[in-house]
């Protein structure tokens, strides 16, 4: 891994960290699912409008479109679309917890689908991240955690996991940026058809309102979209995943500078846990 690959997998990190921050201001002030349906609709007209202005073309190859069509609905649609729902009563670091466990169900289910093997460190790090997530789990159920919402960061770090594993197919063979803006269109067409369907169009216009949501279209949406394609393509799915390992240390933190979000002893220690786990389980799959 070079030091391009090392700044790409921070910056990554931290982009993509910092979204549940910026979502949760959103689903203050606007409708969920309107606010990500507009949201994506915007980074994917601008990241193919770049690609095409760039000469990269919209005939992909079979892969490419499958690789497409299931990153935008596992992803966009239904991972941030049921996070950007919960987080009307989910604290921004809870989701960020929740979501990082990623890689432990992306070493899951290649154990289970694939019957990838797991090496011993692989399965110490697997019994960490599990143990992190219950401590956490077990302490924000005792301080009344609104349930329903866990249980939709839950689906949506599944649907994340069925994204992940359909990246490598999809960031293979160029036209990186089309790609990535399509996935996004792709997304914000599943996403309108509930937002018109269930919400209002009640939006209170602040300015915080305002940032939050051209960070969060420019930064995390296509930036950091970007860059994770990019780093997939540049060292593989298995070493990129790795960065993932400080996403619950950069969540938390970050949700609790900005937001003033009250952190728990033990979720400080389920946190350690956990990203000992991430890191645990990707070292053994390097190995």
């Amino acid at each position: 891994m070079d030091i391009k690959a090392i700044i790409m997998g921070l910056a990554f990190a931290l982009m993509w960290s910092s979204a549940f921050t910026s979502a949760r201001v959103i689903v203050e002030y606007a409708p969920p699912l309107g606010a990500l349906a507009l949201r994506f609709l915007i980074s994917g007209l601008i990241g193919v409008g770049i690609a095409a202005w760039l000469g990269q073309s919209a005939r992909l190859t079979r892969t490419q479109w499958m690789g497409v069509l299931i990153f935008g609905a596992c992803q966009n649609a239904l991972y941030l679309g049921l996070n950007f729902v919960a987080m009307q009563t989910v604290p921004a670091s809870l989701a960020a917890i929740i979501a990082s466990t990623m890689p432990l169900l992306v070493a899951v289910a290649g154990w289970l689908v694939f019957g990838t093997r797991i090496r011993p460190l692989g399965i110490i790090g697997l019994v960490a991240g599990i143990a992190g997530v219950g401590l956490i789990m077990g302490a924000r159920l005792q301080g009344g955690v609104d349930l329903f919402g866990l249980i939709l960061c839950v689906i949506g770090v599944v649907s994340l996991t069925i994204a992940t594993l359909a990246v490598l197919g999809a960031s293979s063979g160029g036209n990186v940026l089309m790609i990535v803006g399509l996935q996004m269109l792709v997304g914000s067409a599943m996403l309108w058809i509930p937002a018109l369907m269930f919400e209002t169009l009640d939006v209170r216009w602040t300015w915080q309102l305002g940032v939050a949501f051209i960070y969060t279209t420019l930064v995390p949406g296509l930036a950091a979209t970007l860059v994770w394609f990019l780093l997939v393509g540049r060292i593989g799915a298995v070493k990129a995943s790795t960065f993932h390992f400080l996403n619950p240390f950069l969540g938390v933190a970050i949700a609790a500078v900005l937001l003033g979000e009250q952190i728990g002893g033990l979720d400080i220690v389920g946190v350690a846990i956990i990203a000992g786990g991430i890191l645990a389980v990707q070292l053994s799959k390097q190995a």
